[in-house]
């Protein structure tokens, strides 16, 4: 089992959302704590989805996955639920976004099953820790995510595009971000492309299909990593009748350490 550290401060950030006391993106929340991305989705789509994920591991990589019906996810954190810990959530209905409540108890079903997926934020805690900048942490926004060119390994009704995360920064420090992040392999790991976004089927910066927007300032690289709502695309694509996810940036906070996943900490 890998190492927890003391829940007190991951485990405050649960309670604050299922108390409706944190309804927004969790970025910066609970230093040291690994986050992760949230599909779920029933029972009969759930050995196909999971399928997909294993096939594409840098976007969605597999931290837990629950029995059917049963909100909690012992192995990430004590007393998780998942029908309440979210700040955020979003109902998708044939494919197509209906809802984002705060708190989703009144559309749980017994056939549900969960999904954990690695997330960036465990990464830029590590890249922070270095004294790189994380800009959209700086402005209080959520980091910016595009839908690119790159098409997932399709697996049954599961494809369609890779979703990547985006950050800005001088060239020098490009290099040490990537390196960085590289030890995460089971959090997405190193930057998927570097430098000209059209060049990944991005044509507007300013315009992210999730999240906020982030200056990029002359000079600097935009860096873009393999991102976990990739999940929440391919399950649009599949156009499920009915499944469940994390809004963007609005994360299961866990009690797992972000050292667990660090390839240099032995």
């Amino acid at each position: 089992m890998l190492e927890r550290l003391t829940p007190t401060e991951a485990a405050a950030v649960r309670l604050a959302a299922r108390a409706g006391q944190h309804d927004g993106q969790t970025s910066g929340a609970a230093p040291g704590f690994v986050q992760a991305n949230i599909a779920i989705l029933p029972a009969e789509q759930a050995k196909l989805f999971a399928e997909f994920c294993a096939l594409n591991a840098q976007a969605c990589p597999v931290l837990a996955m629950s029995e059917p019906g049963d909100p909690s996810l012992p192995a990430l954190g004590q007393g998780i639920d998942i029908r309440h810990d979210l700040p955020r959530y979003r109902v998708y209905r044939d494919g197509v976004f209906t809802d984002e409540p705060t708190d989703v108890a009144h559309l749980w079903r017994d056939d549900l099953v969960t999904f954990a997926i690695g997330c960036s934020f465990t990464f830029e805690h590590a890249l922070m820790e270095e004294g790189l900048e994380m800009r959209h942490v700086r402005l209080g926004r959520n980091v910016a995510m595009y839908r690119t060119s790159i098409q997932t390994k399709a697996v049954g009704p599961f494809g369609g595009p890779m979703v990547v995360s985006m950050r800005p920064f001088s060239a020098d420090n490009a290099d040490r971000a990537a390196k960085i992040s590289g030890r995460f392999v089971q959090m997405h790991g190193a930057p998927v492309h570097a430098g000209d976004p059209a060049a990944i089927g991005i044509s507007d910066l300013s315009r992210p299909d999730y999240g906020d927007a982030v200056p990029v300032e002359p000079g600097e690289v935009p860096l873009f990593w393999a991102c976990g709502v990739t999940s929440q695309a391919a399950l649009q694509h599949a156009k499920l009748p009915f499944f469940l996810a994390h809004a963007p940036g609005c994360m299961l906070v866990t009690d797992l350490p972000h050292r667990a996943y660090d390839e240099a900490a032995g």
